[in-house]
């Protein structure tokens, strides 16, 4: 009895193992298929305007933005950050910050900052948000307000600075987060010349750790001395400017940034904003917009374009970083089982096979294979099931094609920003690619597995996003 048992445990740990490979190499092919969409994207976009070009060109027809900055617990970097976005180049913009009841010194660094008293203004209640507390605007800038309200978590702060901007157009943008001078008027060029289309723009997101900032802008781009945001500086690098290029080429793109986005109110309003509670309320958002275009019969465009570039600052330490790593695996997890009846449903297109399935083949299947692969490809070995060579070559084809897109990564942010310009930061960049490949990749799996853990006990603790600041800070 015993020996049949084992001989079926270990049988099915090496069909288990076969469906581990097989999985493994279907993201290989997708991860390969983007990086050639990317490369290809690329190379059709047109040069990249000057900042004075572009401002003579569309000023006069830009269309009113507001920039809705969340804040909770921001007091390291929201002066700086506010004083970068109202100084940036743009004809007709306003700043709303929302603190979401922040239990640090945010609002008092506001007030104290920029001279803020209290006002009234009226505003719409299209989308629901924990109470106003106070509004105030500044005496010293009438682009700038700040709402105080009643902590909601991000979402509800997001909300309630939809309510209260005016702008037919807004941009989200994190409290810790600079903008490039000319990032406006970048995201809103697609909103101008397909203005009946475009409904949503992402921008590039790129590790500020390391750089020297003054007066809410990068002066310097300099590579951080540590290894793990080094690490986080490929993985940008591979998600924007590789995987959302490449879906935005085939308008499949899921996922426009909460860090840095620019969306069409009142199709936002019309789904009823971001939805609150959500870990990703920005992956959320937009299959939402997704799904109510498809369902209203309109042409649309969600897009992805790489030159407005947002200033972000990455996490310096492990537990950080995996807070945050499992808090977007439980966001990617909640909007898949929310939104599940779109999958491979033919009304949904692209949106519905592409889109959400590559949410469901690299996020919600991929970290527990590849933890699975981890031990069962081993013990496969072990038993007999694998060959010592073929175990060995399909090691040696996942690192090495891990490197490789990496890589390639690199070569595609060298091909469009080129924001490295010392070939000694490839370099050192080059040498991350293939270390992260060592240990941080399987780290960070870890990480997305104690996220579904959270996910399947319902665990919507947000955890603590602990700052270090990054005013002429090199980390």
């Amino acid at each position: 009895m015993m020996s049949d048992w084992a001989h079926y445990a270990t049988l099915g740990a090496g069909i288990l193992a076969w469906l581990i490979i097989a999985l493994g190499l279907i993201q290989t092919l997708v991860y390969l298929l983007q990086l050639l969409v990317a490369a290809y994207a690329l190379s059709r976009r047109p040069p990249v305007t000057r900042s004075a070009l572009l401002w003579h060109r569309y000023a006069d027809i830009a269309p009113p933005i507001a920039l809705i900055v969340p804040a909770y617990n921001e007091e390291m970097n929201i002066v700086e950050s506010v004083h970068s976005m109202l100084a940036l180049e743009y004809p007709n913009f306003e700043v709303v910050v929302v603190n979401d009841g922040s239990k640090d010194q945010t609002l008092q660094r506001l007030i104290e900052g920029f001279r803020l008293v209290k006002f009234q203004r009226p505003h719409e209640d299209a989308l629901k948000h924990k109470p106003i507390r106070g509004l105030y605007s500044s005496p010293m800038n009438e682009r700038l307000f700040v709402v105080d309200k009643e902590n909601g978590g991000k979402a509800d702060a997001q909300n309630a600075g939809i309510n209260v901007c005016r702008a037919p157009v807004f941009c989200v943008i994190d409290g810790d987060s600079i903008l490039e001078p000319d990032a406006l008027m970048r995201a809103v060029q697609p909103f101008i010349e397909d203005p009946e289309r475009v409904i949503a723009v992402g921008g590039t997101i790129r590790i500020a750790n390391g750089s020297r900032i003054e007066s809410g802008r990068v002066q310097e781009v300099n590579l951080p001395r540590r290894w793990l945001p080094l690490f986080q500086i490929v993985e940008y690098l591979r998600a924007f400017l590789m995987a959302r290029l490449a879906w935005s080429r085939i308008n499949t793109l899921m996922l426009v940034s909460g860090a840095f986005g620019v969306f069409r109110r009142a199709e936002v309003v019309a789904v009823g904003g971001f939805t609150k509670g959500s870990m990703g309320e920005d992956l959320d958002l937009v299959i939402k917009l997704h799904r109510h275009m498809i369902d209203a019969g309109r042409p649309y465009r969600i897009q992805f374009i790489p030159e407005p570039v947002c200033w972000t600052e990455a996490p310096e330490t492990l537990g950080v970083l995996g807070r945050q790593r499992s808090r977007w695996q439980r966001g990617a997890l909640e909007c898949f089982f929310r939104y599940r009846s779109m999958l491979f449903r033919p009304r949904y297109g692209r949106v519905g096979f592409l889109g959400l399935g590559h949410i469901l083949v690299v996020d919600v299947l991929g970290p527990i294979a590849e933890v699975l692969g981890y031990v069962l490809i081993p013990v496969s070995w072990f038993l007999g099931f694998l060959s010592t060579p073929y175990m060995l070559a399909f090691a040696a084809l996942v690192f090495v094609y891990g490197v490789c897109v990496s890589v390639g990564s690199l070569v595609l942010e060298e091909m469009e920003l080129q924001r490295f310009p010392r070939a000694r930061d490839l370099a050192i960049l080059t040498l991350a690619a293939v270390v992260e490949n060592f240990g941080y990749r399987q780290l960070n799996n870890f990480w997305r597995i104690k996220g579904w853990w959270q996910y399947l006990r319902s665990d919507q603790n947000w955890g603590e996003m602990t700052r270090t600041g990054l005013s002429g800070a090199r980390k």
